[in-house]
């Protein structure tokens, strides 16, 4: 394992993983300017929001909501499952289905769920089934261009709602969080890019306290979906085993199992935090690592960059994919297929 040697990592990136992720500060810069652009509805009589989605296109919601609750009026719900909660009925009722492909068939299920319960519907996907029957029904449909991995098109799962929630009036205008989200992506990127050896490398460095353990990460508030993110990036890219856990929550359950921490010793737990976040959260941070480290288990921490709730939310997420990119790297793994995935999707197919 040699981590300062570029074409060792690179050796089983068959397509181009790391692209997807130097990139991924345009790729939102992108997706927001498209949604501003796109067309929709002048809908003024909502009451509720429910975003419909798996994987990468839900996380995309998870992180609009940690940015926009503060100050959207409406409730909004992620639905990860088939269907739709009781609640979401009617015309106060918007329901965005989110699928990369466009033929996820939980969030298909949703849309057509959405369709008998007379809902706005507004879909946002590639193409595919989702596209088709929106058309069909002459309802909205956003339609973005990306190629790969739907992990590696967050930035289009993101910056699409939060322009479809600024243009709807629920939030109001990211600009110039935006712009300092982006400064902080690159100027930390800086540190994470592939040729940055690994003394230099804060990613590179902690993918190799990783390698041959199991992960768990820990956040609360701002960050708490990208401890989600973190652990589904470890595990499609890396394909290896992690988990994650939401303070204060945490505090109430998952800290009693350190009196018995002989079964964790093979594990590291990973603490996002952030300047923002409420200081009994922060407070909260620190004592539940020191905890960790007090029952003799492996813990470290990272530390949000920016000056803006957006830009500590991305820089995050950010480091996140290129620590996942480097423990593939260790792994020998492929980072951008996922067979496991795929071949269950076809056992489903087959039932």
């Amino acid at each position: 394992m040699n981590l300062d040697d570029v074409s060792f990592i690179k050796k089983n990136d068959l397509q181009d993983m790391l692209g997807q992720i130097d990139s991924l500060p345009d790729q939102l810069a992108s997706a927001w300017t498209l949604g501003l652009s796109l067309p929709l509805p002048e809908w003024t009589a909502l009451r509720q929001v429910v975003i419909a989605g798996m994987g990468g296109s839900a996380i995309g919601a998870d992180l609009l909501l940690a940015y926009a609750l503060p100050s959207c009026p409406l409730p909004v719900f992620v639905h990860r499952d088939y269907g739709l909660p009781a609640f979401a009925a009617g015309a106060e009722t918007l329901v965005i289905a989110s699928s990369h492909s466009g033929n996820t068939e939980e969030t298909l299920d949703a849309f057509e769920t959405a369709r008998t319960r007379r809902c706005q519907i507004l879909s946002i996907c590639t193409g595919g089934e989702l596209k088709r029957r929106a058309e069909e029904a002459g309802l909205p449909v956003w339609v973005f261009e990306h190629p790969g991995q739907p992990r590696a098109a967050v930035g289009f799962s993101f910056g699409l709602l939060l322009a479809c929630f600024v243009r709807l009036a629920l939030i109001p205008n990211p600009e110039r969080d935006l712009r300092d989200a982006l400064a902080a992506m690159r100027s930390q990127q800086e540190t994470l890019r592939v040729d940055v050896p690994v003394s230099q490398n804060p990613a590179k460095r902690l993918a190799g306290q990783l390698a041959g353990r199991w992960v768990n990460v820990y956040a609360g508030g701002l960050l708490a979906p990208v401890a989600r993110r973190w652990k589904g990036q470890i595990n499609e890219l890396a394909k290896a085993g992690a988990g994650f856990e939401f303070l204060p929550e945490a505090d109430h359950n998952a800290l009693a199992g350190l009196e018995n921490p002989e079964i964790l010793m093979q594990t590291l737990t990973l603490f996002l935090q952030s300047s923002l976040d409420h200081p009994r959260n922060r407070l909260r941070v620190d004592l539940t690592r020191q905890r960790f480290l007090r029952a003799g288990l492996n813990a470290d921490i990272y530390t949000a960059q920016g000056n803006s709730a957006l830009a500590h939310i991305w820089t995050a997420l950010h480091f996140g994919d290129y620590l996942a990119y480097y423990l593939a790297a260790i792994y020998g793994a492929d980072p951008t297929p996922v067979p496991a995935l795929e071949g269950f999707k076809q056992d489903l197919k087959a039932h």
